[in-house]
């Protein structure tokens, strides 16, 4: 007993020495990364002396988010409330057809190729045509954003439903279970880390289709996007400012997979297989 106690602490204090290098890591290499890349554009601008209208240094570009916050800021309000809208109507839209799908074969039959159809198809060819039917600009900026972030929490949701294991929806027929019963204590708990997988990537696509909506849609003034002030910014030639607004876009971005990322976790953590910590 006295040759083997130290060997097991040994191999304890190995591990844990493990899990925290690992865990600094996780969050030290990539700032590292970005801090080289940001360093490198930094030099390749001062070593080939290039104009700011041509590309603006890093340094250039942080002081005029700073000093453009106030013309940004609101767009970035309008790009977000636009894309958090369209991701809320994905989610309900999304997870109401999954489930319409699983209760009923002969609706996922009429109904699946249209969302197959309207996925397929790029949104910039829909979008004329949505704001050609729709009045409201809003409306129309939700509706495009809405497409690109519906097909994902469908096709997710519905292939979760789909994954239950048959023996145990034959023990829930033998004891009698009603549908909705079945649908609530086994479907849907099977479906919830494939819903929360097709959720992370509707949240980024969201984000994409109001930006593009945004292009598509070209109209400008109070209210307008971020969208209308890189072209707005393109136009005179105020390349910091372009720069600016995708550094806005680019972090808005992560901010909501890091939101999404957070909640599947809270959600998974305590028993699903994807996210239960495995000893080292």
């Amino acid at each position: 007993m006295s040759l083997v106690e130290p060997l097991r602490d040994a191999d304890e204090i190995a591990r844990a020495r493990a899990r925290r290098r690992e865990k600094i890591a996780r969050w030290a290499l990539p700032a590292l990364t970005v801090a080289l890349m940001i360093l490198l554009w930094d030099r390749i601008v001062v070593w080939n002396a290039i104009p700011h209208y041509i590309l603006p240094a890093p340094g250039l570009v942080a002081e005029t988010l700073v000093k453009d916050f106030p013309i940004l800021g609101p767009a970035l309000l309008v790009t977000l409330q636009i894309t958090l809208a369209a991701l809320a109507v994905a989610v309900i839209g999304g997870v109401g057809l999954a489930v319409l799908f699983s209760l009923s074969r002969w609706a996922e039959m009429c109904f699946y190729p249209f969302a197959v159809v309207l996925q397929v198809t790029p949104v910039v060819s829909i979008a004329p045509l949505i704001f050609i039917y729709v009045d409201n600009r809003i409306v129309g900026l939700l509706l495009c954003a809405w497409l690109v972030a519906f097909f994902p929490i469908l096709s997710n949701t519905t292939l979760g439903l789909n994954s239950t294991d048959h023996n145990l929806r034959d023990l829930y027929k033998i004891y009698g279970a009603t549908r909705w019963q079945r649908l609530r204590y086994l479907q849907l708990p099977t479906a919830l880390p494939y819903f929360l997988g097709g959720l992370r990537i509707a949240g980024g696509l969201s984000l994409i289709g109001a930006v593009v909506a945004e292009y598509v849609a070209g109209t400008g003034g109070i209210g307008s996007g971020l969208a209308f002030r890189i072209l707005e910014a393109g136009y005179r030639l105020n390349i910091p400012r372009m720069f600016a607004a995708l550094v806005l876009i680019a972090l808005t971005g992560v901010v909501i997979f890091a939101v999404l990322s957070l909640v599947t976790h809270l959600l998974l953590h305590k028993w699903h297989e994807s996210a239960l910590k495995r000893e080292i």
